[in-house]
């Protein structure tokens, strides 16, 4: 058999996840599945004998029961049969769903020539201006301690959160999420409705960039499509839509 896809764990693919981090060379949504055990199920892709690439099926925590290919990656010199790849990834794995991040070029292909009833389920922002909001009153105060932060970037899991006061009352709050492949970190926040529609959002989240920035972390975010608001503020804190997160179900292979 020329084309060959075996059950590997989450090591063996190592090697092979670590040219597709660079290659993409961005924050990657849902890097760390890997790390949770009984989450995923890998695949080592293989070509004549030779091992040419990955690919990985969600099958835990909100996927449960919903198999979907999160990722599939090939080595550059054997994409030429991607859709050989992929379609004996996909009989070995039975999945049945699709999540592709767009800025992955070769998963969110093979989703728009195999999926069905696609649609956006996320817009990724990443940093694209540095931005200098002033509050007159607004005070950020850490809540988490320094050494929780550290240990949550090093462990790459939970994160820290800052309040946002204004005159002394509390106003909002977000944090940093380390979730991510390094550097990255993740950038949530939320006013209160009392303080809304005063520019605090977007002065909460441009200081949020900057202690990201400060920790050694690259700074990203995340929002639904139809968030309006929410994409307006990561705008006006110099936030730059890089992706969507691509999300539907996988109709029968094509005819060869």
């Amino acid at each position: 058999m020329q084309f060959l896809a075996k059950p590997s764990s989450a090591d063996d693919i190592l090697a092979l996840r670590t040219r597709h981090r660079q290659e993409m060379n961005c924050q990657i949504v849902h890097d760390s599945i890997h790390r949770r055990e009984g989450w995923t199920l890998s695949y080592l892709l293989e070509r004549a004998g030779v091992q040419v690439g990955f690919g990985s099926v969600a099958i835990g925590g909100p996927w449960k029961d919903k198999p979907t290919v999160l990722e599939f990656y090939l080595t550059p010199e054997h994409r030429n049969k991607a859709f050989c790849l992929f379609e004996t990834f996909l009989e070995s794995s039975g999945a049945r769903f699709f999540e592709a991040q767009t800025n992955d070029v070769l998963l969110t292909s093979m989703t728009l020539t195999y999926g069905h009833d696609l649609a956006v389920e996320k817009i990724v922002f990443h940093d694209g201006l540095t931005t200098a909001h002033v509050q007159v009153g607004g005070t950020l105060r850490q809540v988490t301690p320094d050494e929780e932060i550290r240990t949550a970037q090093e462990r790459r899991q939970g994160g820290g959160e800052w309040l946002l006061e204004l005159d002394g009352a509390p106003a909002g709050k977000g944090g940093l999420l380390f979730h991510y492949n390094r550097p990255y970190s993740d950038i949530y926040m939320e006013v209160s409705e009392p303080f809304r529609r005063r520019g605090l959002g977007a002065y909460l989240v441009q200081e949020l960039k900057r202690i990201s920035y400060d920790l050694g972390s690259v700074p990203c975010a995340r929002c639904n499509p139809g968030n309006f608001a929410s994409s307006r503020t990561l705008q006006s804190a110099g936030f730059v839509s890089c992706a969507q997160i691509l999300v539907g179900s996988i109709g029968a292979p094509a005819a060869r």
